[in-house]
């Protein structure tokens, strides 16, 4: 259950030649595989591409009726292996992922099909994920294309381009015999736009074809000697193919201008962002025409000496805008333009920031310095001009002066906060812990309310991370994962590896049935119905299937039992790895799949029971420690209605789902006893209306006898 349909949208993609194609860039990835005649497609979801592997999930039927095997991949490297097939076989093959994280998880695949080079066309759709709204590491795809010698394209984020460089790439690959990787930002995989659709294309060459006649060639096998002539071949005949097929092609993009002495080069990503920076330079217009000469480089690797040469050629000064570092085109470009005895000025870095995503205010600085040192007359006419620096800018730190810091968190009703309230509340009683944290929703209880989590080193490396403090005897490091970390690489790298080394720490995996951060989708155990998949499968027969003797399960909700299994954990006088299994669904995906059931119901008049939980203000002691140790979003402050108090009372807002988990905080940790819970009656029964008029009777005799004690005690 992804967070978002797309059974709606993939209609689209049945769209055939001439009929005009609206949408989201993922969409039009998908329909240009489609049209380039893919044979398979894999991948492992991520930001920001999560949304293409649930757009190619609910096209599954249209995948199937035109012979296109996809799976939901079990890791990245699982994905990288997928193009194995286009090794020996003229077969287009697509996988996807989230870089750069998920790269280095594929790298060892990656590297042996650069090495051996491919028949079919081998596509890697990477959702390039640098800036300051990424979620990992600042790094870029661009040294690892480097590295391995893998053609490297960076699209102008227009519905058009996109196509164009999907089917190009497939072109490219098959020329070059060269796995392609193709790059999407954000802003890339979700621009709304249109272009002119193809017919799709069944593969002219498909996976039965090639099981009918299997082919090998000792060449394509990544050993010694064939190791040596696959690096020579790299140089002497991928590496010039690739040239040829990008000029001939026109693949990268050379926009005139009508400034002779002055150019730009930005890698095709930026265009839209560089041209905005350009208007309003007064640079360009809005309809992309710059009067800079642009050079775009929808490939960013390898770069085409013959297209740098004649693009400098006359210029005297030349800005090349790279986002992050190392400045790889910059120097790239420095090399071929002096091997040239090209006398252009190159600038890049200095001139532009050396790190951090290059925003529109970015560029607008740094371009407009360029033209003030280079080209001043450029903007001399017009009126009124003022120098950029004299231009204020809406910075990052501007912002942050005025709007109040949002961390992210983990959502209302979460199944993992009553779980690190219990972790806080038994750091309480035993002292503090050393925890392993890993990727995922877990990761968020590295910040407040909860502060704990030492480390993070990958997806499902949270037990691997602890590994070094194993002791025998004393205080047991702890280790958490997910369950979707526990299934893309935990299992072995975590929990096999603790009992083949008889580590004596503890691991809890949180089990909340989906990949629930990057957008709820199945694994291995959830426990929905999927008719592509099977799901269902239990972790803890996998746990104790490599050996782990000490396994114990709890409901992350039940609050008391949680500590329970959690104090045994750290005391026990058994010696080996200990896993717990702290279930509880994701509260979004429980939301997506029972509010429209709820609703249907309400609709058709039945009778509906909804929970909600509340705060006595009368009761509530004011201290707030329900807040501090669960951090809810529904569970804030408002001012006491009792004159006599001046500190706020908790309270629990209409964002509230009812899960329970305030109530749990509180009576586990002994606060207090203000926490109530309403049942909101829908379509009620004649029972329910006459409980609840004998219950208001009830209370109304009471509420009378109260007032005239009150008053005699008056007077």
């Amino acid at each position: 259950m992804a967070e978002r349909s797309f059974a709606k949208e993939v209609k689209s993609l049945r769209l055939g030649a001439g009929a005009e194609f609206r949408g989201e860039g993922i969409l039009a990835v998908t329909k240009a595989l489609l049209q380039s005649g893919v044979a398979y497609v894999g991948g492992y979801q991520g930001a920001p591409i999560s949304h293409l592997m649930d757009v190619l999930a609910d096209a599954e039927d249209i995948l199937s009726e035109l012979g296109v095997h996809f799976e939901a991949s079990a890791s990245e490297a699982t994905a990288a292996a997928m193009l194995a097939a286009s090794i020996n076989y003229p077969l287009r093959g697509a996988v996807t992922w989230k870089s750069t994280v998920g790269t280095n998880v594929a790298s060892d695949a990656l590297a042996n099909l650069a090495s051996a080079g491919v028949k079919g066309g081998a596509l890697i759709i990477l959702g390039e994920d640098y800036g300051e709204g990424a979620s990992i590491m600042q790094e870029r795809t661009h040294a690892f294309a480097m590295k391995s010698q893998m053609w490297l394209l960076d699209p102008r984020p227009h519905l058009p381009e996109i196509v164009r460089a999907v089917e190009q790439g497939f072109a490219l690959s098959e020329a070059s015999h060269t796995p392609v990787m193709l790059m999407l930002r954000i802003r890339a995989c979700h621009v709304y736009g249109r272009f002119m659709a193809k017919d799709n294309r069944s593969p002219q060459f498909s996976v039965a074809d090639a099981l009918k006649a299997p082919s090998r060639d000792y060449g394509r096998i990544i050993l010694p000697p064939s190791t040596y002539l696959q690096e020579r071949e790299k140089i002497e005949q991928r590496f010039p193919a690739a040239l040829r097929f990008i000029t001939e092609r026109q693949m990268n993009e050379l926009s005139p201008g009508d400034v002779g002495d002055i150019g730009i080069v930005l890698q095709g990503g930026l265009y839209n962002n560089v041209l905005r920076a350009l208007e309003l330079l007064e640079c360009a217009d809005a309809f992309g025409t710059s009067r800079i000469p642009l050079y775009v480089l929808n490939v960013t690797y390898p770069l085409v000496p013959e297209e740098w040469v004649k693009f400098s050629a006359g210029k005297r000064a030349i800005l090349v805008i790279e986002e992050g570092q190392p400045e790889f085109i910059e120097q790239g470009a420095s090399q071929i333009l002096r091997k040239h005895e090209v006398s252009a000025h190159l600038l890049g870095k200095g001139i532009l920031p050396m790190n951090g995503e290059y925003t529109v205010d970015a560029l607008r600085k740094g371009i407009g310095e360029f033209i003030e040192r280079f080209s001043p007359g450029l903007r001399s006419g017009k009126a009124a001009v003022r120098s950029v620096k004299e231009v204020p800018l809406v910075s990052a730190e501007r912002l942050a002066a005025l709007i109040p810091m949002r961390p992210p968190g983990l959502c209302t009703g979460c199944p993992e906060r009553p779980f690190f309230s219990a972790m806080k509340l038994l750091q309480r009683e035993m002292g503090p812990l050393h925890i392993s944290a890993d990727i995922g929703c877990h990761s968020f209880a590295t910040l407040p309310p909860f502060n704990m989590g030492n480390s993070i080193m990958g997806y499902g490396l949270g037990a691997a991370g602890a590994s070094a403090f194993h002791t025998d005897g004393g205080q047991r490091a702890v280790a958490v994962m997910g369950d979707g970390g526990f299934w893309h690489n935990g299992l072995t790298s975590g929990i096999g590896n603790a009992v083949f080394n008889r580590h004596d720490d503890v691991t809890i995996i949180v089990d909340n049935n989906y990949a629930a951060a990057t957008g709820g989708q199945d694994i291995p155990s959830s426990r929905a119905a999927n008719p592509h998949r099977q799901g269902n499968n239990s972790i803890i027969d996998a746990v104790r299937g490599v050996g782990v003797k000490w396994v114990r399960h709890t409901r992350t909700y039940d609050m008391r039992a949680t500590l329970k299994v959690l104090r045994d954990a750290l005391t026990t006088d058994f010696r080996g790895p200990k896993v717990i299994v702290a279930e509880g669904e994701c509260q979004l995906n429980r939301q997506r799949r029972v509010r429209p059931l709820m609703k249907r119901a309400i609709q058709e008049g039945k009778r509906v029971v909804r929970e909600r939980f509340g705060v006595d203000p009368d009761t509530c002691s004011g201290d707030h420690s329900c807040i501090r140790l669960s951090g809810c979003p529904s569970l804030t402050i408002q001012k006491s209605s009792d004159p006599l108090r001046t500190d706020p009372v908790a309270y629990v807002d209409n964002s509230c789902v009812g899960c329970g988990v305030c109530g749990e905080v509180a009576h586990a940790a002994v606060l207090c006893p203000s926490f109530y819970r309403a049942e909101l009656l829908y379509n009620p029964s004649r029972w329910d209306r006459l409980v609840a008029r004998v219950r208001a009777i009830v209370i109304a005799a009471l509420q009378r006898r109260g007032e005239r004690r009150r008053l005699r005690y008056a007077l």
